[in-house]
């Protein structure tokens, strides 16, 4: 289990990162591309990434990666830099730019508990072509399997957040205990600690002042996950809830291989089920706007004609509406996710 102690300062500076950081979900989208776990909600993703990284000749890239990426208690941080949250570009130059010794000590941790690749070793060379090799391949594999649906993840991120920004504004004087509060049962807030009780190593950390940070991810599965380095930026990686429907918003064409068919999008439109389902989980009409990439003139609209069908319920609070299912909404989407069960 681990622990992780909170002062007063510590709760005032803990926050949700705003979107997931491309790094990381380049290292837990790795894992899945593998794994045997997440078999219905990453199925057809699987699917679609292996034949576009064939079809561009990345397949190489992805074995060379695999084991300095292994899905084991411990890979190098280095490669998650904080920068990532910056974009992409900014992650991969802070990761070209580590000092060697520090690549060199994560590279011994590795080999010591599972092995390392042993073209890992050209990563502590004087010159960076090595390490401009590893960028030019985690931003190959990025293209093709995460871009092209990045900004669905984006969007289910930003209902998440919408939630947690809910909890951290209703907990009260001290709404930070709220929002940690707000992360069971995957963690445990009992003040002033934050437990992960899945944590493989039984250990305390102490922020000392410096916070917490939070960063949503699509692909971690079932755990969340911490930095490994104590006197890094104290950082805490969360799983996105588990839809295994995601896939049925990525835009037309995104990959190589056709978009699945999405039924509610037939029956009231792609932009009004995707605040339908958005309703779900996403509390008023800005943030439902944001999560779905549209105005919130335009989300106010499609929101008064589910309204007007029964879908959902509104309210209004100071300058705000909120939305939530009805029970003839709820019921249609738990049809729809049935029916996509079935096929």
């Amino acid at each position: 289990m681990l622990r992780i102690h909170f002062t007063g300062t510590d709760l005032a500076r803990t926050h949700v990162a705003e979107s997931p950081d491309p790094l990381w979900e380049t290292v837990f989208s790795l894992h899945m591309l593998r794994a045997r776990y997440g078999r219905l909600p990453f199925a057809d993703w699987r699917r679609r990434v292996r034949a576009d990284l064939r079809k561009h000749g990345r397949t190489e890239d992805v074995r060379q990666l695999m084991p300095l990426l292994p899905d084991a208690s411990y890979f190098p941080d280095f490669l998650t830099p904080p920068e990532g949250l910056l974009g992409l570009e900014a992650g991969i130059e802070a990761i070209i730019a580590t000092p060697r010794r520090r690549i060199s000590h994560e590279l011994g941790i590795l080999h010591e508990r599972v092995g390392a690749p042993s073209w890992a070793q050209d990563l502590t060379d004087r010159s960076p072509h090595a390490r401009r090799h590893l960028g030019e391949m985690i931003s190959g594999y990025h293209a093709r399997a995460l871009t092209p649906y990045w900004p669905t993840i984006r969007r289910r991120a930003a209902a998440d957040r919408a939630v947690r920004i809910r909890a951290l504004q209703t907990g009260g004087v001290d709404g930070a205990q709220g929002l940690l509060a707000s992360f069971r049962p995957a963690m445990r807030w009992r003040p002033p600690v934050l437990e992960i009780p899945t944590h493989p190593v039984d250990r305390d950390l102490h922020l000392e002042g410096r916070g917490l940070l939070l960063v949503p991810s699509q692909f971690l599965w079932n755990r969340p996950v911490p930095l490994a380095d104590p006197e890094l930026p104290p950082t805490v990686l969360f799983p996105l809830d588990r839809d295994a429907r995601w896939m049925s918003i990525v835009p037309h064409g995104a990959g190589e291989l056709s978009q699945c068919v999405d039924p509610l999008a037939r029956l009231l439109g792609r932009t009004r089920a995707e605040v339908l389902r958005a309703a779900a989980t996403v509390p008023n009409t800005t943030e439902l706007a944001r999560h779905v990439g549209i105005s919130p003139s335009a989300a106010s609209q499609h929101t008064a004609v589910l309204r007007d069908a029964g879908l959902i319920i509104s309210h209004r609070h100071a300058n705000s509406v909120f939305h939530q299912l009805s029970s003839a909404g709820g019921a249609l989407l738990r049809q729809q996710s049935e029916d996509a069960d079935r096929t």
